[in-house]
């Protein structure tokens, strides 16, 4: 998982956002950035690898395109950044915070008046998957036009193959409609995805919970701690992603039809459900954690119980063999024949006689 932006912040006082002359100035980095291009309408589809970003943009659509998508996977090449910024207008306060992670889910529109650039919504949110057994946590990047949506991930590998087969099945909905629709099946898919996420941290959280009433070890409060950090990675994309949700839903935008808005409030149902979700399992991260302390509690305390019964026994024997251990020659049973098994006798009398009192009071 990334913490921090590979890209430089800018200092204190600079002037917002990046503008385009600007990217090609930042450092590219050595990541492999893979670009691909899906054209498709109800009747036709057209899947393209692009290798080379500036021929690719020097030519047109084709004449049937209904929607154009085109994905980025990886921020390492400034330059193809830097033409699909300057090839579809986005603006600079988008392009900064595309480059510069991590950022919170949001929405923003841009442009759209007369004189200005083209209108777009800029969306941010955060994909995140298990790999590994470890939850990762990535941010992608939307930018949503009448009939070209441009996303931006930080790596390969995503979420949204779902996605792509429906694209290249007939008759779908999602080739029947425009390019709000692809936008909300991509926030779908992301949303979605966080399910199989919860119920792996249920099936865990099930097993650690009988781990904690039998066997309370240091690696199971590990376990348990991680889940509690993974969890609250999740409720930190979620809550502001319902306000994402929120907003496409509520302010009106010609980017939006009015179909993908009525979609968008099934989406908003799901995003709920998965905050409910992560709120139960964050309270029963919180309980499990308590239960640990309270076995290792209970633990400790029968420990110090049996130590303290057996401390309390030998406290009489210790007497009696200190006080025949004493260096004076007179002894009345010293000199008797019966002496050392009488000193015994007594020995286990007192013991036995205290570890029945202790069994008969429940404390042994």
């Amino acid at each position: 998982m990334r913490t921090r932006s590979e890209f430089t912040k800018r200092m204190p006082g600079a002037a917002p956002g990046v503008e385009h002359d600007e990217i090609v100035r930042l450092p590219s980095g050595a990541e492999q950035v893979r670009i691909t291009c899906v054209d498709y309408s109800p009747d036709d589809v057209l899947v393209q690898e692009i290798d080379d970003l500036k021929i690719f943009l020097g030519h047109h659509r084709p004449p049937w395109s209904m929607v154009r998508w085109i994905n980025v996977d990886g921020l390492s090449d400034m330059e193809a950044i830097h033409a699909l910024a300057t090839k579809y207008e986005l603006h600079p306060l988008a392009v900064e915070d595309l480059l510069h992670m991590p950022q919170r889910p949001k929405v923003d529109n841009y442009g759209g008046n007369e004189g200005e650039m083209r209108a777009r919504l800029f969306i941010i949110v955060r994909m995140l998957q298990i790999q590994e057994e470890r939850l990762t946590n990535e941010q992608i990047s939307i930018f949503l036009g009448h009939k070209t949506i441009l996303t931006f991930q930080e790596s390969q590998g995503d979420v949204w193959d779902p996605i792509r087969q429906r694209i290249s099945t007939k008759g779908s909905r999602l080739r029947n409609n425009d390019a709000s629709f692809l936008m909300y099946s991509l926030l779908d898919s992301i949303i979605d995805h966080c399910f199989p996420i919860l119920e792996h941290f249920g099936n865990q959280l099930e097993e650690l919970e009988d781990q904690v009433l039998e066997h309370p070890q240091r690696t199971v409060f590990n376990e348990i701690h991680q889940i509690k950090r993974d969890l609250l990675q999740l409720r930190r994309a979620a809550w502001p992603t319902r306000e994402v949700i929120s907003a496409l839903q509520r302010e009106p935008h010609e980017c939006v039809s009015d179909i993908t808005r009525v979609y968008l409030r099934d989406l908003y149902d799901h995003i709920v459900q998965i905050i409910d979700m992560i709120e139960t399992y964050r309270e029963l991260t919180a309980d499990m954690t308590e239960s640990y302390m309270s076995s290792i509690s209970l633990r400790m305390n029968e420990i110090m119980k049996v130590l303290t019964i057996i401390g309390t026994i030998f406290i009489p024997l210790t007497f009696l063999a200190g006080v025949y251990g004493m260096n004076f020659r007179h002894f009345p049973e010293l000199e008797k024949v019966w002496g050392y098994p009488a000193f015994w006798s007594v020995c286990l009398l007192v013991a036995g006689v205290m570890l029945f009192l202790f069994r008969r009071r429940d404390w042994f």
